[in-house]
């Protein structure tokens, strides 16, 4: 008895499909997209400053001999805005020569103030006796004016320049002191018992639990730090002298050129607003880099 021989059909092919790979958005729309964005954040800003200067000109107008109106601004004070960066020796320079001087001061004093804020922070928000003893300490003095701390800058360094950037330290660091110890104290518990199950070092404490939990806590002090020390600065060149946009500003007022002094706080005001963005993008990417670990 013989059995047939199996036949075996050989298999159709089988076509494998892929998935259509995601189509990126038409670019006309999304630059739009983009442009409407945009115009939402600058415009109300822009038209808001076009009013104020519209005010301005029509209250004050061209015959007032006090507060110059914007046209007289612009007439009295054209170069010194299309040329901020001309240098004819000693203090007769442009406006942003001196705000890079001032920054220069700023970026010492800060950075100084910034390292032991946050050291002095975590250890009076670690420590209770240190927080019993040092905080009301450090509240005292976070309301003492920056010019009220000159003279005694004067009289230990006898120089403008370690003066200034002792200022700029003492008044910077009181409110990064104050929010990283807030931080340390409001670790959740249960980031503190962690720690202890692992048995962490204090390094790697520091590093894996306290700094990520404080970060946001820091950079509001240092935020609010940053403010402070242009505020000082500003204040502190006007009577300590040199190149700097304060003695600019001091110098342009015993000149009676007020039109310059608007010009010079414009530069003021913008490069203040500069400087919080600055420290506000930096401690974004921070913490969302912490956030990711």
């Amino acid at each position: 008895m013989t059995f047939p021989k199996p036949s075996f059909t050989p298999a159709t092919p089988v076509a494998i499909l892929k998935a259509p790979a995601p189509s990126k958005p038409p670019l006309l729309p999304e630059l739009g997209r983009r442009a409407k964005t945009a115009a939402g954040v600058l415009v109300p800003p822009v038209l808001t400053l076009l009013v104020a200067l519209a005010l301005w000109q029509a209250i004050i107008g061209d015959s007032y001999a006090g507060l110059p109106s914007p046209k007289q601004v612009w007439l009295e004070s054209k170069d010194l805005i299309l040329h901020p960066f001309y240098d004819n020796g000693g203090v007769d320079k442009g406006l942003a020569w001196h705000v890079f001087t001032s920054l220069k001061r700023v970026g010492i004093g800060f950075s100084i103030s910034a390292v032991f804020g946050i050291l002095l922070g975590v250890f009076v928000g670690s420590n209770r006796w240190a927080h019993r003893g040092l905080d009301p300490i450090f509240q005292v003095l976070r309301t003492v004016p920056p010019l009220a701390w000159l003279p005694i800058s004067l009289a230990a360094f006898h120089q403008a320049q370690p003066s200034a950037l002792f200022v700029i330290f003492i008044t910077a660091i009181w409110p990064i002191i104050i929010n990283t110890a807030v931080g340390v104290r409001n670790i959740p518990s249960d980031y503190v018992n962690v720690a202890k199950v692992l048995r962490l070092s204090p390094v790697e404490y520091f590093f894996k639990i306290l700094l990520p939990a404080t970060t946001p806590y820091i950079f509001t002090g240092l935020r609010i730090g940053i403010g402070m020390s242009w505020l000082a600065i500003v204040a502190s060149e006007m009577l300590l002298g040199g190149v700097g946009i304060g003695f600019f500003i001091w110098d342009q007022y015993n000149a009676s050129r007020i039109a310059d002094i608007i010009v010079a706080l414009a530069w003021v005001g913008m490069t203040g607003f500069f400087l919080d963005r600055l420290v506000a993008l930096v401690g974004h990417f921070v913490s969302r880099g912490n956030a990711a670990s």
